[in-house]
């Protein structure tokens, strides 16, 4: 699962990240509003968390307008604030979990893996489609409950394609997601890694359930009634 982390407390965002990377989430952070708004338009995120007073762009200009264009990740509100009105403000706008500041960072985590599994209301411990499984404890693919020997960004990338599957997915999401804004790769990397996937599903002739859409990326779709 990957997070961003909107906040303009360099200290407080640096301590969430790595309470949140040691809970095994993959994390980006940005420390002002119109950073947030541009990294979370790119919807590869599983859930936002967002500060309220943020500079250049605050908390509730950016949810408006991540909302405008029909985004729905989930977002959770960070604010000093516990007002009943800004409270119902949050949820008028489009948020869907409010903590007030301070905070535990366990109350923190509880929320945002209650808004995981109002997300991906299937059980996490096994993620199927078709003839697909993911083991997320065990970070291995399986193609009828075989293992496919996933390594890595191999396991990540395929995942990813099936929490969405049949929706294309564009090779920049794909390699923001699985590599993250910081990495060092190049971005032909998503080209080489989808490669690797459908080697190791045409050991079971099924290779063909991830499609290339010409221009834009990729699509994981088996338009079989099995």
């Amino acid at each position: 699962m990957r997070l961003l982390i909107v906040e303009d407390d360099r200290g407080l965002a640096d301590t969430l990240a790595a309470f949140m990377r040691e809970e095994h989430f993959e994390v980006d952070t940005a420390d002002n509003g119109a950073d947030g708004l541009f990294m979370a338009g790119q919807d590869i995120y599983d859930v936002i968390i967002l500060d309220v007073m943020l500079p250049e762009l605050d908390g509730r200009q950016l949810l408006q307008r991540l909302r405008a264009k029909r985004l729905d990740t989930p977002v959770l509100y960070l604010t000093a604030k516990d007002a009943l009105r800004d409270k119902i403000e949050g949820f008028n706008l489009g948020a869907d979990d409010y903590v007030t500041k301070p905070f535990a960072l366990e109350e923190l985590l509880a929320r945002v893996r209650a808004l995981l599994k109002r997300k991906y209301p299937a059980d996490r411990g096994e993620l199927k489609y078709k003839r697909l499984t993911a083991s997320p404890m065990r970070k291995e693919g399986y193609v009828d409950g075989h293992p496919l020997s996933l390594k890595g960004k191999e396991y990540v990338l395929f995942e990813y394609l099936l929490l969405h599957r049949e929706r294309i997915l564009t090779r920049e999401q794909m390699f923001d997601r699985v590599w993250g804004y910081d990495s060092e790769s190049a971005p032909n990397v998503v080209e080489v890694y989808v490669s690797h996937l459908r080697k190791k599903l045409a050991a079971y002739d099924y290779d063909a359930v991830i499609h290339t859409v010409r221009g834009v990326g990729y699509k994981l779709w088996d338009p079989s009634d099995g």
